[in-house]
């Protein structure tokens, strides 16, 4: 049964790489078909009745009768879905909010999920992804064994009846029968929110089972990984699962932690990028070796763009896909079948390729940190550093701010290296205010600190006078419109600081 099973699976996948080749050859065609058939489908909603959507014929039409929008401009709008109404942005009622790191002005960012986005998104996107994976290893038997996921919870809006959490739950809660079939653990486990107990109940039930697949962020699958190896005494994670062949992985840069990874496995592991977040799926990785992500284009998104040139621009330059050009950074401008129409991402990107249409992502539009899930912006820290001195009655001439990497050790952590104008009495004191205002300006931060588990507290490091100066100085970028980076996930950039300490 079991075989039987697992090849059937596996054929069912298979038919999907017929779809994706289709796709490839007509993508420009594709594109613009899709947001007609998403005007189409949202005339009626109060959204598509303000804008005209019955008159829009052509894409020029769509960019110039609809606003390009960011999260803090549909947040009044999306509060009113999440208590019930319906036919706003897009048609019936919307049940399910993907939850979030926030803006400068919401902790948290809700996300509409649709029954059209987990469906033709969400889950199309995933059988894409394993469908490239069979393709490029025909031998694979991956079907015959388990899929492990790591989910996250949601919580009911008990006054509206609607939900909201992380996206992998939510996409667990609903996920259709054959992978269910396929994974583990089973959801009442997966959607445990206690992490502590969900930990423990993990390695209970994943070990020395046949488990052949990994999903999920990178940072909290090394830590169960080093959990399970811990529990059961064993040396690798191929001692426990003897068929395990793949990772798939996104939500942070995996560089930092491929070597803690290859630690793990005492034979070849293979290691597949997604980029995948709560307003969609948007691109995999579509070679063995490929560094660069296959856009994919008939999933439920619309595709703009933003040149970064013009991102600041009160009326920037917006584009259609078929003007992209190749190393040029864009901000991600998307419409989606959950109803987000030209919506900021927050993301830039990069073309590596126009044919295929390949993208690498190169950052976001405002400086952060996310090196461990945590989506920590400028906005963040910059409230949160001027409560802290306000509080300790401190003055900060230049700072900036980086990742310490998880080690077997020791969890990770942000390192804050600050030139003090007037420092604090009490550096522990300004360390703890700024930990706790970060908490409160971010979910995904909180969530990351809960317990010490993926983030311990920050690291400050007080800089001598001049550090920064003698820094730009180095990198020949004293004068001009030259800055200090104030966020950054490149921990290269870090050390280079301390250097010339």
């Amino acid at each position: 049964m079991k075989y039987l099973s697992g090849y059937l699976t596996s054929t069912f996948i298979k038919k999907r790489i017929k779809n994706i080749k289709s796709i490839l050859c007509s993508p420009i065609e594709i594109q613009h078909r899709l947001i007609h058939q998403l005007i189409l489908y949202a005339k009626n909603t109060e959204f598509g009745k303000k804008y005209g959507f019955c008159e829009i014929k052509k894409y020029q039409q769509f960019s110039e009768r609809i606003p390009i929008c960011k999260y803090i401009d549909l947040h009044p709008i999306i509060k009113r879905i999440r208590q019930g109404e319906k036919n706003i942005l897009w048609p019936g009622k919307i049940k399910w909010f993907a939850k979030s790191s926030g803006t400068t002005n919401t902790k948290s960012k809700y996300i509409p999920v649709t029954k059209h986005s987990m469906k033709e998104c969400h889950y199309k996107a995933g059988k894409d992804m394993l469908s490239i994976y069979i393709h490029n290893h025909p031998k694979t038997k991956i079907f015959f064994g388990k899929a492990l996921r790591l989910g996250g919870s949601f919580e009911l809006y008990k006054d509206y009846n609607t939900f909201c959490g992380d996206l992998s739950s939510i996409l667990i809660k609903n996920l259709p029968f054959w992978a269910e079939y396929i994974s583990i653990p089973k959801k009442k486990i997966a959607l445990i929110s206690e992490w502590e107990k969900k930990l423990k109940t993990l390695v209970k039930e994943t070990a020395y089972k046949d488990v052949r697949i990994l999903l999920g962020v990178c940072s909290w699958l090394l830590i169960f990984l080093n959990q399970l190896l811990k529990t059961l005494k064993e040396n690798k994670i191929n001692e426990i699962w003897k068929n395990i062949e793949v990772i798939f992985h996104g939500g942070v840069n995996f560089k930092p932690y491929l070597p803690q990874y290859n630690d793990l496995f005492s034979k070849s592991i293979n290691y597949y990028e997604i980029y995948s977040a709560s307003e969609g799926f948007f691109a995999v990785q579509d070679r063995k070796n490929g560094k660069d992500l296959l856009l994919l284009l008939d999933h439920g998104i619309f595709y703009e763009f933003i040149p970064m040139e013009e991102f600041y621009n009160p009326f920037p330059k917006i584009i259609p896909i078929e003007k992209v050009e190749l190393n040029k950074n864009y901000a991600l401008v998307i419409s989606t079948n959950a109803g987000l129409w030209r919506y900021v991402v927050g993301d830039t990107i990069k073309f590596t390729s126009l044919s295929p249409y390949r993208i690498s992502v190169s950052g976001r539009t405002s400086h952060y940190i996310n090196s461990f899930g945590e989506e920590l912006i400028i906005e963040n820290a910059e409230k949160a550093l001027d409560i802290a001195c306000r509080k300790t009655d401190s003055v900060i001439h230049e700072y900036t701010a980086g990742p310490i990497y998880m080690n077997q050790k020791n969890s990770g952590a942000h390192e804050w290296i600050i030139e003090f104008k007037k420092p604090p009495k009490n550096l522990n004191n300004f360390r703890d205010i700024l930990d706790n205002e970060l908490k409160s300006l971010n979910s995904d931060y909180e969530t990351k600190r809960y317990k010490n588990i993926i983030l311990r507290p920050p690291v400050i490091y007080v800089a001598r006078n001049g550090l920064f100066y003698d820094w730009l100085k180095t990198q020949k970028k004293l004068g001009g419109q030259n800055k200090v980076p104030r966020l950054s996930n490149d921990r290269k950039y870090i050390d280079s600081l301390l250097k010339i300490e």
